[in-house]
């Protein structure tokens, strides 16, 4: 079974979970693509470098999900990033995506092996507070787009402000099922003030 990447459940609210993630590592990998095709652009790459295409020819164990985040290389909060309004590029034009591995819990970005493709990139990630809207289904555009508005809207009834750009986390392997695949949008937000902490700090039923 896939490790899947840890995380603290902080509390559950009617449309999405608070997580908190901590620091972790991972590979990822810079691609000019359409959204539908981002994944596909990146995963050849990334699928290498954990197959023991790094300068150790060590293998990695997959942590699960895939992250796409939208634009240049940013900070990538979860293991698959879409305007901060909650939409994508418009049509089907192509756009810079960043398409990540979250490397398994305890390799840091010392200990993580280099790379022999300069495409493939390591970074650490520093740990984070992440709303999560849990839907299963198509992982396409139209779909992660529809559930980014539901998100960004439930955010804002909740009070929580997001930070940096929503991310799209894709957990299942394309000869899945579609009806059956796991998908995520993830959406850093910034704590609580120290008033409203307390509320927040305990988990739902």
């Amino acid at each position: 079974m896939t490790e899947q990447q840890p995380f603290e459940l902080v509390q559950r609210y009617p449309h999405f979970e608070l997580r908190r993630y901590p620091a972790h590592v991972v590979a990822e990998v810079q691609v000019t693509a359409t959204f539908d095709r981002a994944g596909n652009a990146a995963f050849r790459h990334l699928f290498n470098y954990i197959s023991g295409g790094n300068a150790a020819r060590q293998s990695v164990s997959m942590t699960a999900p895939v992250v796409q985040g939208f634009g240049p290389p940013q900070k990538i909060a979860m293991t698959a990033p879409v305007v901060q309004s909650g939409s994508l590029p418009g049509g089907d034009d192509a756009a810079d995506y960043a398409v990540a591995f979250v490397l398994p819990a305890g390799m840091t970005a010392e200990t993580a092996p280099v790379p022999t493709n300069p495409d493939v990139r390591i970074r650490a990630v520093p740990g984070s507070l992440t709303a999560a809207l849990v839907f299963s289904g198509s992982g396409s555009k139209s779909a992660f787009e529809k559930r980014n508005q539901g998100l960004q809207e439930a955010l804002k009834v909740a009070g929580l402000t997001g930070v940096e750009l929503p991310r799209f986390a894709r957990f299942d392997p394309p000869f899945k099922p579609w009806f059956l695949r796991h998908n995520e949008v993830l959406q850093d937000v910034v704590a609580p003030l120290p008033a409203a902490e307390g509320a927040a700090s305990t988990p739902g039923p």
